[in-house]
Parts: structure tokens; sequence; C-alpha cells
């Protein structure tokens, strides 16, 4: 079996998080810069190689019309520069509230560490496309 990474991306930070093998549970990984963007994917296929995974996941910020920003945009472009591994794109609106949220319920202090989110953000995007 082989597991699947899920990855925040945001325009400074990525946050990522894996499945166990099962592909049941999200488990927190960690966040990495996102430039360069060149040394960002090359740290994503490393670790998704020690990893075992075979998925990816890349959160997009749909907007909550369903159309695609900015943002979404460059999610997209960036989720095509990771290769070697099947790409899923998956609909992240209200993640990062939901990551707050969970974060504040375990009294978890955030406000400066907002790395901590963007990891949390990526287990909520995970936790999606496995519960599908």
């Amino acid at each position: 079996m082989h597991k699947v990474m899920a990855l925040d991306v945001g325009t400074k930070r990525i946050g990522i998080a894996l499945s166990d093998f099962l592909q049941v549970i999200a488990v927190p990984h960690s966040c990495i810069s996102r430039e360069p963007e060149s040394k960002a994917i090359e740290e994503i296929i490393k670790i998704a190689k020690e990893n075992r995974v075979e998925k990816i996941v890349v959160g997009v910020p749909v907007n909550m019309d369903g159309s695609l920003g900015g943002q979404a945009k460059n999610c997209i472009d960036f989720s095509q520069k990771i290769t070697g591994f099947d790409i899923i794109l998956e609909d992240e609106r209200l993640t990062s509230e939901e990551a707050e949220e969970r974060l504040r319920e375990r009294k978890v202090d955030f406000r400066k560490n907002k790395g901590l989110v963007d990891i949390e953000s990526a287990c909520v995007i995970l936790e999606q496309y496995l519960g599908k």
C-alpha cells in the first residue's frame, strides 16, 4: 500500500500532511517555504518518495461562487510542476477557518506560527479527499 500526501499551497508556505498506509487517517507532517519554488518542489518530491506516496492532493481555493481566482490558478500551476505522482486537485474552500478552529479547540496558539495553520489545513484537505 501507499500513502497519500496533501498540500496546502500558499504564497509563502506549503503545509504538508500524509495519510497512513490504509489511507484512513490524515497526519500532520511539516511546513516548507514556497520560495524558491524549485527547492519547494524538490522537497515535496523527496518527502513523497521517503514516505511511499503515489498520490498528491493539492488544495485549490475555489471562490464561493465556484469560480477560480488568481490563487486557485497559482495552486494549479504549482501542482503541474510536481512530476512522477498522481496529482489530485481538491476544493479547499474554508479549510483555513476549519484548521484555525481545530487549533483553538486544542488550545494551540498559532498567531505567531502561521505554519501550524498551513499544516492543519493540509490535514483538512486530506481528510476531505480520504472521506470521498
